[in-house]
């Protein structure tokens, strides 16, 4: 088995992280990779029979899915998910976990919050592998992207891939 490559994907609350990660994703796909994600969630996941049998795992098949519910004490990193649930992949995409020791890619819309989640004071700027914003003025010492930039999305995702934290399986 091949090594699994790691980034993450952060930024406030409806700052646009899914629908970067989603073109991420299929720009990564349409380079043949193997793709796979994890989204940390605020709140537990619910549906019309998740929980109902109070059982300690739920499975659940349907045409071209299937969905497994695990009940759990605690949270688990990213880091130790990818390893248990998605062997296989050549990259994987994390979707939140900010303080999961992964590369970052921010996400960053003026309409989300007046501030990125990068502050210099606190954080190394070695871990943003890149920031994509609405904001015209900002700068910082990694690369910055503007949504109204052309091509930005196929360099992202050679930064993605290059940057990724790399595991050995």
């Amino acid at each position: 088995m091949a090594a699994t490559r790691m980034m993450s994907i952060i930024g406030r609350k409806n700052a646009g992280k899914t629908t970067l990660l989603v073109a991420l994703a299929a720009e990564l796909v349409r380079r043949k990779f193997r793709v796979m994600t994890i989204k940390h969630g605020t709140h537990p996941a619910d549906t019309d029979q998740r929980g109902k049998d109070h059982a300690e795992r739920v499975l659940m098949e349907g045409p071209g899915q299937r969905v497994l519910w695990e009940r759990t004490e605690q949270e688990s990193d990213p880091i130790a998910l990818a390893r248990r649930y998605l062997g296989g992949a050549d990259i994987v995409l994390v979707e939140g976990f900010k303080a999961a020791p992964l590369p970052k890619i921010e996400v960053y819309r003026l309409a989300a919050g007046p501030d990125p989640l990068f502050d210099p004071a606190v954080h190394d700027p070695g871990d943003w592998v890149a920031m994509v914003t609405d904001h015209t003025k900002y700068r910082a010492d990694f690369p910055v992207f503007r949504f109204s930039d052309t091509a930005w999305l196929v360099t992202i995702a050679n930064l993605a891939w290059d940057r990724a934290k790399i595991f050995p399986p």
